[in-house]
């Protein structure tokens, strides 16, 4: 072998090495205005919103945006290359999810605007002791809108978006996954306006020493990413962690601390379980209503994924119905001779009902008693 040292990461082949990603060029995407930034490949979006941030007025009254590297400098070639991976795994464009996407949830809705959008847009006023709240935490039964809720904040506010789960920032090389968490948040900080979502949170920081089967290395990943965290309530720049749990009750002290917006979102209501149906079901044959008031007396306790299977299984039953008729005939249909499905019954919904039922009313108690002890309340 060479004496010359080189930096180097093992591959998955045994007694092999893969070279260091050399650093690519960042694509310049147009701003409108005739200045650009430089951001990840294939997600020109994600920087739209951080341009007029960073620019300096020119005399005929445009904005002229630097230049911004898609890596920040770091110290050693082995942090560039864990910052590369997260790159193109992690950084994403804008979601396309706008509140109006998202039926009911209006006080989750009022809460997270007043908690991320409003600092972004209007940053005069989020100084001193109304600096923004760097932390939230949105919690409630699976199929509610968690999600949905995370990409409709990158979307409403143009920022970058990482979406992080637990195999984002798990490493099976020793001390990786503490520099992985480490170069997250130096990559969210460089691409500030940034929101880090943190996706089913109850997997990567549940409650410490709960358990003696705890490995080192994971109180060591919780323990930086609890650093970090804390890190980010003593700077000034608009970097948020968006963190998503159907457990709340097994995240650590520690992080609900630091997690400041403990938000609830809740099974829909009726008003927003209506809306989905009308939403989501076609409209009945010969001009017919569909039976709402039925139907949302029929789903309580359904959460917002259930409804969609229901309407779903609806739509199946029609094209069920012509199934059985083109697999009665001998010869194959050609594709362009196919029959419309027909309209859906409302022996079709009843059928659904019957087929669907709800999958996460079951803890709904035990969330709303997390939330009298825990959660944010809006003030109107």
């Amino acid at each position: 072998m060479s004496d010359e040292p080189s930096v180097a990461r093992w591959s998955f082949s045994f007694w092999r090495k893969a070279e260091a990603t050399p650093p690519q060029e960042s694509p310049i995407v147009e701003n409108g205005t005739g200045s650009s930034i430089a951001v990840p490949n294939g997600n020109a979006q994600g920087a739209v919103g951080a341009a007029h941030r960073n620019g300096a007025a020119l005399p005929n009254g445009t904005t002229e945006i630097p230049q911004r590297s898609l890596i920040p400098p770091f110290e050693s070639a082995e942090m560039r290359t864990l910052a590369e991976s997260l790159s193109r795994d992690i950084i994403r464009g804008s979601p396309d999810v706008t509140w109006e996407s998202i039926k009911g949830l209006e006080n989750a809705k009022r809460l997270l605007k007043e908690a991320v959008v409003m600092p972004i847009k209007y940053p005069k006023y989020f100084k001193g002791l109304l600096s923004p709240w760097k932390g939230i935490l949105l919690f409630g039964p699976p199929g509610t809108g968690k999600t949905m809720l995370a990409k409709a904040v990158a979307t409403e506010c143009k920022t970058t978006f990482f979406n992080i789960s637990a195999s984002s920032i798990v490493s099976k090389w020793r001390g990786d996954s503490e520099k992985l968490v480490k170069v997250l948040f130096e990559l969210a900080r460089h691409h500030a306006p940034s929101t880090i979502f943190l996706d089913e949170i109850d997997a990567i920081i549940s409650q410490r020493g709960e358990s003696r089967s705890e490995h080192e290395a994971s109180r060591r990943l919780k323990t930086e990413l609890l650093i970090q965290m804390d890190g980010l309530t003593k700077t000034d720049e608009l970097v948020f962690v968006l963190a998503a749990t159907n457990l709340p009750w097994e995240l650590d002290a520690a992080m609900l601390r630091r997690l400041e917006k403990r938000i609830l979102v809740p099974l829909p209501e009726p008003e927003a379980r209506r809306a989905m149906f009308e939403d989501l079901l076609p409209p009945l044959p010969d001009g017919a209503d569909l039976p709402h008031d039925l139907l949302v007396e029929r789903t309580e306790g359904y959460s917002g994924s259930d409804i969609r299977l229901v309407c779903k299984e609806a739509a199946m039953q029609p094209l069920r119905r012509l199934m059985v008729t083109l697999e009665a005939k001998q010869e194959l249909v050609p594709e362009d001779e196919l029959p419309k499905v027909g309209p859906i019954f409302p022996d079709d919904i009843e059928i659904a009902l019957r087929n669907t039922r709800p999958s996460a009313h079951l803890l709904a108690h035990r969330y709303e008693k997390f939330n009298m002890e825990y959660g944010s309340h809006s003030v109107n």
